[in-house]
């Protein structure tokens, strides 16, 4: 698992090795004792998909309480991913960084506890999967606009085809959710 450098501290953005031939390819994509040398070490006890359509943006979601790691993978089609970091006295408190996931290169995206999560579909459709670390919980669960212009996240895809939730688009900006 090659580990490519990130801006943002706690993040982290691996490339498995993929074996291709005429017939396709392989890649471990997940290997627990590797990931705990990197330091993932969380378990992982709860495995997503979702399927959406060129042009969706999904965010900016995170937990409160004692927070949820994930491991981002896009199995079909490519993504924009986006992690801001939320985390209370770090220095980079507010920073957003941008991955792009894809079902070629194969790299997972490693969201630490304390940041928030969110991505933009950049192919006709895409399947993103993850595992998380603590199950699904929506009385932690929560979210701020992945418009906040105090955030600033510079999505790649123009306003008029932003697919985005009623949900998304009404949620707070991030210092309204922070308090």
């Amino acid at each position: 698992m090659k580990v490519i450098p990130t801006r943002l501290d706690g993040p982290l953005l691996l490339e498995p090795a993929v074996f291709a031939d005429d017939r396709g390819f392989f890649a471990e994509t997940f290997r627990a004792s590797d990931f705990a040398g990197l330091g993932i070490d969380e378990p992982m006890v709860q495995h997503n998909q979702s399927r959406s359509v060129r042009g969706t943006i999904r965010g900016m979601h995170f937990q409160t309480g004692e927070g949820v790691a994930k491991l981002v993978r896009c199995a079909r089609g490519r993504i924009v991913d986006v992690l801001v970091d939320m985390r209370a006295g770090s220095e980079s408190f507010g920073e957003w960084e941008a991955f792009e996931l894809d079902d070629e290169s194969l790299r997972t995206l490693y969201a630490p506890v304390g940041f928030a999560h969110g991505f933009c579909v950049l192919s006709d459709v895409a399947d993103v999967v993850y595992q998380q670390s603590r199950y699904y919980s929506p009385e932690v669960e929560t979210g701020f606009s992945p418009l906040d212009p105090e955030v600033g996240i510079d999505w790649p895809v123009p306003e008029a085809e932003r697919v985005i939730s009623r949900r998304d688009l009404e949620a707070p900006a991030m210092n309204e959710v922070l308090g």
